[in-house]
């Protein structure tokens, strides 16, 4: 039996259908590429992320310090709590730092109602209309006439009056914030400046881009009416098939305009030394500095070596980041910091043993921690001492040469950093 051969007119629909099927699944693809193009395949995985829209307050959050200096949850007394929500790490980090900018104002709170500190703007002759940092002083930190402390905070988030905002968090103010070491100077008669060496900058948000000028050239073949139409049709597939894939929060897009004088730590410190500490009365300048602290007082030395032996009786280093071949100091400089200087480091050693140095900068002892965070609230009462001794040994001129007191294995202080 011969069939009868099928007409090219009864082929046409399903040629036309197979046509329009491939034309649409290569548009998909086509769609899906441009989708995997823009954000990676952990981006995809956002679809259901809510809003970066959290409270502006402790209470909103519902967590406050109880009496232990401890955050708690109101209502259930429990620790703060990262993964509030499952599988949604970029919006739990994004929680965490709008509590962490609530605990830098509660912190400021702090400093102002509880040491009455006031603020210093920066720089000293800013102008209205630019970015501007600041510090912290006491009533008295100038016209102190025999000691002034000066505490040097670390990198990263943390601002004035922090050592570590992880702690402040987690574990409580004592351990994070730079409060004890105020409020033990206030008490021992001292002065206190403590820097803002992160507030580097202002962030202001981008300008709106607008899509660049159409080049000049030929007309289109098609008129336009037609060609708006059939854009649309493509940018209306486009959106269905990409609202099965949720396009992932855009975070607002900011410019950072630099503190003048002020936009990197090491700026900041010279800057208040020059301005502030340099101009102070006090007979005797003492430094406390953490990690990046460290460096930035080194590079200080570098800048102002003689006015800075001239004035600065001892410096207390917790896990100080310095270098001082990185940082190319001076053999005057490095003499000065043997016998002027100690730092307590992160150790698993008891607090303060005395530990084996690779530079010949200052002695190193033992923070009592192996957490860096931990160092400056571990050796707080060490630290202290040391300070003391070096006052002591000045007054009763017992001292041989240079005043250098550290801390030994025992607790107890020596005059001389050898006994290391």
């Amino acid at each position: 039996i011969q069939l009868p051969h099928p007409s090219a007119a009864s082929c046409t629909p399903c040629v036309t259908m197979a046509q329009g099927s491939g034309q649409e699944d290569r548009e998909k693809t086509t769609a899906l590429k441009d989708l995997l193009s823009r954000i990676d395949l952990d981006e995809l995985m956002k679809k259901d992320e809510p809003p970066f829209s959290f409270p502006k307050t402790l209470e909103e959050f519902e967590y406050a310090f109880n009496e232990d200096g401890q955050l708690r949850h109101t209502e259930t007394g429990e620790p703060f709590v990262f993964n509030a929500r499952e599988d949604l790490h970029r919006w739990n980090q994004k929680r965490y730092e709008a509590l962490g900018e609530i605990i830098t104002l509660y912190v400021y709170e702090l400093l102002e109602k509880t040491c009455n500190m006031t603020k210093a703007i920066l720089p000293v002759d800013a102008s209205p209309d630019e970015p501007t940092s600041f510090i912290y002083l006491t009533p008295d930190a100038l016209l102190n006439p025999s000691k002034l402390l000066v505490l040097i905070q670390g990198s990263g988030v943390e601002r004035a009056g922090q050592w570590a905002r992880r702690l402040i968090i987690n574990q409580d103010l004592d351990s994070g914030t730079q409060i004890p070491f105020i409020t033990r100077a206030i008490q021992d008669g001292y002065g206190v400046v403590v820097l803002n060496p992160n507030e580097n900058y202002q962030e202001v948000e981008k300008p709106s881009r607008s899509p660049p000028p159409t080049p000049p050239g030929d007309p289109p073949d098609e008129p336009a009416e037609k060609r708006e139409r059939k854009d649309d049709k493509e940018s209306k597939k486009k959106r269905e098939f990409y609202e099965k894939y949720r396009n992932p929060q855009k975070e607002m897009e900011t410019d950072r305009i630099p503190v003048r004088e002020n936009a990197s730590s090491e700026e900041h410190v010279v800057h208040v030394w020059d301005h502030f500490v340099s101009k102070a009365e006090a007979k005797n300048v003492f430094i406390m500095a953490h990690s990046y602290g460290g460096l930035s007082f080194v590079e200080l030395m570098n800048q102002r070596e003689t006015d800075v032996k001239n004035r600065v009786r001892a410096v207390a280093f917790a896990d100080s980041a310095h270098n001082i071949w990185h940082q190319d100091t001076s053999k005057g400089t490095q003499d000065w910091m043997q016998q002027h200087c100690c730092n307590w480091v992160s150790s698993s050693e008891p607090l303060d043993a005395p530990l084996d140095s690779m530079l010949p900068d200052c002695p190193r002892v033992s923070a009592g921690t192996e957490r860096h965070e931990l160092t400056p609230w571990m050796s707080f009462n060490s630290i202290f001492r040391f300070f003391n001794e070096v006052l002591e040994l000045k007054e009763d001129d017992k001292a041989e040469g240079p005043f250098s007191a550290v801390t030994t294995r025992s607790g107890s202080l020596k005059p001389n950093h050898q006994n290391l």
